[in-house]
């Protein structure tokens, strides 16, 4: 009796898992970054924007009434509203969300997910660009165990959230060393709150018990008095302490009370009082010196803190 013949099908099955693994590959690439997608269907550039290195974003677009499709983004998309209340739609697939634009309400865009907006009226709005390898670093560093995909939100009311989006425009100064540790924390920390409140199925993350080493925390306040920019990345003072970025800026701020964004901020200052005070350094040169773009983002920086231009703190300190 002859044996059947046997057909080995294993190269046909390795060939088609290639392909299909080809196909999903080519279907992620064909992704447009959110940034260059944005342009395209707001028909506008962004007021302003601040880049990461990894990856991560924050514009500030204000545009003209939307009616069209947002087509699938290589990032997470997080909106925070900055304007007057309106109404707005949004299709997915045979799913229709109605909801309304107003202050304190967040919109999340999945990455990969494609939807229509209807907008009738110019909205004013910040957004978050986030890769998702950020929010999976941020959720292995804050040792969380459930999923990481977030939800798709429409005019989803969350106060934190969208204040902490909107506090990125408010915030920078011109000041790279500041904006930079600034984009860091602020990151990080919208990370940590989309993980606790906007995924499958939301985390409680634990508080940081304890804060660092004096050895530590000294070694960190010296770089951040640094005059070299590159020595007060979050990266940096971390992987100096030893500790992710995740749980260094919380021991930090158990140690010293303050952010390190904070921290650098206030000791700016006290330099920048010092200067006024002590010397004859015009406020151009000082405004140099402690790293801002020009004097007129010096003087915004110091008022906001002091309530006075240091021209008029300088002439009733003397």
């Amino acid at each position: 009796m002859s044996q059947p013949i046997l057909r080995d099908h294993s190269h046909q099955q390795n060939q088609s898992d290639a392909s299909g693994a080809q196909q999903r590959y080519l279907q992620v690439a064909d992704r447009r970054p959110a940034d260059v997608e944005m342009a395209r269907v707001l028909h506008t550039k962004p007021l302003s924007m601040a880049l990461d290195p990894s990856g991560s974003a924050i514009a500030h677009w204000k545009h003209e009434p939307l009616h069209d499709v947002v087509e699938p983004m290589s990032h997470h998309v997080i909106m925070a509203y900055n304007g007057s209340m309106q109404r707005m739609e949004r299709r997915t697939g045979r799913s229709v969300a109605i909801g309304t634009f107003r202050p304190g309400v967040l919109i999340i865009i999945p990455e990969g997910s494609s939807s229509r907006w209807d907008i009738p009226k110019p909205v004013d709005v910040v957004q978050l660009y986030l890769p998702h390898a950020v929010l999976k670093r941020v959720a292995d560093e804050a040792n969380t165990a459930t999923p990481i995909d977030l939800v798709e939100r429409t005019a989803h009311h969350d106060p934190i959230t969208s204040r902490l989006i909107l506090s990125a425009t408010d915030v920078l100064e011109s000041n790279e060393a500041l904006d930079t540790l600034f984009r860091h924390q602020l990151i990080d920390l919208l990370a940590t709150r989309l993980l606790a409140a906007h995924t499958g199925s939301p985390t409680t993350i634990q508080p940081t018990m304890g804060g660092l080493s004096p050895k530590v925390l000294l070694r960190a306040t010296d770089r951040l008095r640094s005059d070299s920019d590159s020595d007060v990345s979050l990266a940096a003072l971390a992987s100096d302490a030893g500790l992710s970025r995740f749980h260094f800026c919380r021991a930090f701020k158990e140690s010293t009370g303050l952010s390190p964004h904070a921290w650098l901020r206030q000791y700016r200052l006290e330099q920048a009082m010092s200067m006024l005070r002590d010397s004859d350094e015009s406020v151009v040169s000082i405004a140099a010196a402690l790293g801002y773009s020009s004097q007129t983002a010096f003087a915004a920086a110091f008022k906001k803190l002091t309530g006075e231009t240091p021209s008029d703190w300088r002439r009733h300190k003397r």
